[in-house]
């Protein structure tokens, strides 16, 4: 193969190879964006959750007497 055959291939390839790098950033970057969302969710969900069991202690520890007819 002669060395401008060569060379043509090689910029081919080099064309493809940065294709398919810009192609994997995007997904990268929208798998980062998608794990930062579901950070937050989870960060509100485990508060909800604490406020929750909170609330459940509190109402626990405040029972009510048993009605008069026992």
């Amino acid at each position: 193969m002669p060395d401008n055959d060569r060379l043509i291939d090689l910029e081919i390839r080099l064309t493809y190879l940065e294709d398919s790098l810009n192609a994997l950033d995007q997904v990268v970057s929208r798998q980062a964006e998608q794990i930062a969302l579901l950070e937050q969710i989870n960060r509100e969900l485990y508060s909800r959750m604490q406020e929750l069991q909170a609330g459940q202690k509190s109402n626990s520890a405040e029972e009510e007497p048993p009605p008069p007819h026992y």
